[in-house]
Order: structure tokens, then C-alpha cells, then sequence
């Protein structure tokens, strides 16, 4: 879109008109009147050269005369418009989003490479199932923080909250079983998400919490790290994953799969701790079940976004400086509506 910053500079247009109505002496000055009494007499060689002198720096006719009247008020004009500050509006639009602050924590004890999913009438490990799935939850939270914690033995930080959800998803693919221990500190996990969620602004807290089993280990107990939640305003949506078999291939110490007793989970202390908070427990026994739980979660935390158009001026002065160059040009090198030439003289 095309405007002037300036556009009252229009005003100064018909200056030069007004100062020639006003001021006229100072454009035709009169001739000096005689003093009475005295004769003023000029003397020359040769009165026709001297006539033919004053001949040549007029204009050959009233054509050129006009010529150069117009291209001085054509000058006049441009510089106007040069001072009227021309520009162009360049659209952007800008998009400011309320985003979330979404902490994973996902238990890696070894009992997530229990064989218990099926994808593809293929059995899968609980880890495969929640990378996969979460996976696709942090590709859809746009606009917000995502950090990441694991827990075993102990709780650590693998990747802080950042608006870098495919660096997120990275570390999340790398997760591996047993890298933290191969018990559940839950309670740590917690705990831990607290301390890097509450440096956030308030209202956007919240803590997704994956796990298949009761805590058996940790320094801070769960109920307790709720509790703190709660009073640091953070939301905890826990999930637990994991069938209803009372027998689960399990990854052994010697590296090959064996059948061992699912000791199962606390859904009880799972859905304390969430209603604590103002969150929810959800229970994820297949594949499909723990897609749908994301996909609800997905949905409760949308981001909301808004946007603005900003105008960019470009300014445009230039050419009608560039132009107005051009015209004085034209007016050195025809002075009066003739040729300069060489040596200060003009052509016919």
C-alpha cells in the first residue's frame, strides 16, 4: 500500500505562486525613476553589438520561454513530493502465542521393555508404544516449551523446557530402558519437574507423567511432590502403560526376553496425584487406547494463539530526489531553452 508519511507538505505547492502575487517587487524589481534635473547618458562604440550582447541570453521565442518555466515549477513539484516522505506499506503479519510449559517425565525403569503392545499384529515394548506416540504430541504443541525428564533410580533432566520441539524429540528417541536405573522414583520425577517448571509464568504449568509401575524408589515421596504441585500451580496429567497380564516378556540382564510377573501399577496413588493438582489419571492397556489419551491431552492444552498485521514502510523518497536531479539537469544544460556550449557560450 502506497502513502506519504508527510502528506501536509502538499501545503508548501502553491508557495511559489503566492510569493509571486505577494511579493512582486522582489520577482520584477522597478526600474530606478530618474532624479529630476539629471541627464543619465551611456556611451558605446557600437550600441549594436552591444544590443545583440543582451539578445542572446534571451530565450529565441515564447516556446522556450515556457519551456523553462515548466520544467522549474516540474522541479518544484518533485522536491514537494520529495518532502512529503512517499513510502510503501509492506504487510507482516506476527503471530504472538500464550503457549504452554509442558514437562515430560517418562519412567525408564526396565520394566518398559515389556512386550505388552502390538503394532501391526507385531508385539512392541511400552517404551516403542510412548516414543512413538509422544513423539507425535510434541510435533503438535507449536507455540509452547517442552522439556523433558527420565526417571529410574533417579530423576534427571535430559532436555530443559525449549521452544525446539524437534531437539525434544530427538532426546526423546534416544531414550533407552535402564539409562536411569531400573527402579521408579515417581516421586523424584515430580519433584524435579516442579523445580524447572516454576521459573515459568503461572497458568501455563504443566507435567505430563508416563509410567508403568509404583514408585519403589526416591528421596521425596509421591503424594508429597503432588501436594508441592499443587501449591506451585503446576497440572499433572499422569498416564499409566501397561496391560492386565499378570505375565509380560521383560528384557533380562543378559539381554534376552523372559517371562516374568507385571508387578503392575498404582492407579490409586496415579489418580490421588493428579486430582490433587486439578489434572487427571488416564490408563493406556493398548496402542490405540494410549493414541486416543495423547490426543485428549492434546486437546485440553491447545495453545492459544493470536495475530497482527504489522505494516513495514519502505520509504520511496529516492526517485523524486533522483528525478528532480534529472531536471536540474536539463536545466543547466538548456539555460533559457538553449544549448550551453563549451566556454560559458550558447548555440542558436
Amino acid at each position: 500500500m502506497f502513502e506519504f508519511y508527510w502528506p501536509w507538505m502538499a501545503l508548501l505547492l502553491p508557495l511559489p505562486l503566492l510569493v509571486r502575487h505577494f511579493w512582486p517587487r522582489f520577482i520584477h524589481p522597478r526600474e530606478e525613476e530618474p532624479i529630476e534635473g539629471r541627464r543619465t547618458t551611456l556611451l558605446h562604440s557600437s550600441t549594436q553589438r552591444l544590443e545583440a550582447s543582451f539578445n542572446s541570453r534571451r530565450p529565441h521565442n515564447a516556446f522556450a520561454g515556457k519551456g523553462y518555466l515548466l520544467l522549474l515549477s516540474l522541479l518544484w513539484i518533485i522536491l514537494v513530493l520529495a518532502m512529503m516522505r512517499p513510502q510503501w506499506l509492506e504487510p507482516r503479519t506476527e503471530v504472538s502465542t500464550e503457549g504452554y510449559d509442558l514437562m515430560l517425565a517418562v519412567d525408564t525403569s526396565r520394566s518398559m521393555t515389556a512386550l505388552d503392545f502390538s503394532r501391526n499384529n507385531r508385539p512392541v515394548s511400552r517404551m516403542a508404544v510412548v516414543k512413538g506416540v509422544m513423539g507425535k504430541f510434541i510435533e503438535n504443541r507449536g507455540g509452547d516449551r517442552v522439556g523433558l525428564v527420565i526417571f529410574g533410580n533417579q530423576a534427571f533432566v535430559q532436555s530443559p523446557l525449549t521452544l525446539d520441539l524437534q531437539a525434544v524429540r530427538g532426546v526423546l528417541n534416544d531414550v533407552v530402558p535402564g539409562m536411569a536405573g531400573n527402579a521408579t522414583a515417581m516421586g523424584d520425577a515430580i519433584a524435579l519437574s516442579i523445580k524447572k517448571l516454576r521459573e515459568r509464568p503461572e497458568g501455563s504449568r504443566v507435567l505430563l507423567l508416563v509410567t508403568d509401575g509404583e514408585s519403589t524408589a526416591g528421596l521425596v515421596p509421591p503424594m508429597e511432590a503432588a501436594r508441592l504441585a499443587a501449591r506451585e500451580g503446576v497440572r499433572i496429567y499422569a498416564i499409566g502403560v501397561g496391560s492386565n497380564k499378570e505375565e509380560v516378556m521383560i528384557l533380562g540382564t543378559d539381554g534376552q526376553y523372559q517371562e516374568e510377573s507385571d508387578i503392575g501399577m498404582d492407579e490409586n496413588a496415579l489418580t490421588r496425584i493428579a486430582g490433587l493438582t486439578g489434572g487427571a489419571y488416564f490408563r493406556a492397556t493398548n496402542t490405540r487406547a494410549l493414541e486416543e489419551i495423547y490426543g485428549q491431552i492434546d486437546t485440553l492444552e491447545k495453545t492459544e494463539a493470536q495475530s497482527r498485521t504489522v505494516m513495514i514502510p519502505r520509504p520511496l523518497f529516492q526517485w523524486p530526489l533522483g528525478l528532480a536531479l534529472l531536471v536540474l539537469l536539463g536545466m543547466g544544460l538548456f539555460p533559457e531553452g538553449r544549448m550551453r556550449m563549451p566556454g560559458g557560450t550558447y548555440g542558436a
